[in-house]
């Protein structure tokens, strides 16, 4: 009789401090396992609180960088008398393999012949140099400031068609505008038709002979030809090259042979 009293005096002691009836009780294991998950995430909730920063992280792949080559050089300079390797390939000033040199013999050739020394792959084992003359170098980055502009802006074309049959005064107001065009690094497209009645000889010829008419010093992105199933002539002009242009300077011989060609010609004309 004791052993019941005490038991119902517990369950409504208990009862009354959980605020609910048997049926809402949760075993004690159940709770601790409840408690522990319980516990498992706020833990996680406390180390990121709010934020989505992990996951972005993980999910965002990093950007491709592109790869550049090692042994591109954007400048062409010396390296003065300062190597840094014991042992070097060397390329002469005409471009003939020296083989591997040391350091001192290099820098006495380039006192014995005023010569400067450029870097032109330092990857390879051993790097590799080219002695080379202050004008080469003058030159080399004349070039590549022509290769860096024609990558930088696109080249305009501009287009000219006249016939074969052209007055010599219209003639030459159409070569002044070509020049123009020239000078304002332009590409021109010059098209000769044959006249109307006009059978169509040599047309290819004729406009390269106009094209020698021209006071400035042109070159050619593609020389003149025949099209349009023989009844006209084309050719695309471009302004000349730095290496162009030093050449003519070289062969002052080569001005006066075009100027010779050009009074022949005229004279013929006449």
């Amino acid at each position: 009789m004791s052993a019941g009293c005490v038991r119902w005096v517990l369950s409504h002691t208990v009862r009354a401090v959980c605020g609910g009836s048997p049926r809402y009780w949760i075993p004690s294991s159940r709770y601790l396992t409840y408690s522990e998950r319980s516990n498992i995430i706020a833990g996680s909730w406390r180390w990121f609180p709010f934020s989505t920063a992990a996951d972005d992280t993980e999910q965002t792949p990093a950007p491709n960088k592109k790869k550049q080559d090692p042994r591109a050089h954007a400048t062409i300079s010396s390296v003065g008398r300062k190597i840094p390797q014991r042992l070097i390939q060397v390329i002469s000033e005409t471009g003939e393999n020296l083989g591997t040199m040391h350091r001192s013999d290099v820098i006495r050739i380039m006192d014995e012949q005023d010569l400067k020394l450029v870097l032109l792959s330092e990857h390879k084992d051993p790097p590799v140099y080219r002695l080379m003359s202050g004008k080469q170098i003058h030159e080399e980055q004349l070039k590549l400031r022509e290769k860096q502009k024609a990558k930088a802006a696109p080249v305009l074309v501009k287009e000219l068609t006249f016939s074969s049959g052209i007055a010599s005064h219209d003639l030459t107001t159409k070569l002044k505008q070509v020049e123009n065009w020239l000078e304002k690094k332009h590409h021109v497209r010059i098209t000769l038709r044959s006249g109307r009645g006009e059978h169509a000889v040599n047309l290819d010829t004729t406009l390269e002979q106009i094209v020698q008419q021209m006071e400035v010093m042109v070159g050619f992105v593609s020389r003149p030809k025949v099209v349009r199933e023989g009844r006209a002539a084309m050719c695309i002009l471009r302004p000349p090259s730095a290496k162009e242009l030093s050449q003519k300077e070289k062969n002052p011989t080569s001005q006066s042979l075009d100027s010779i060609s050009k009074s022949t010609q005229s004279n013929t004309s006449r």
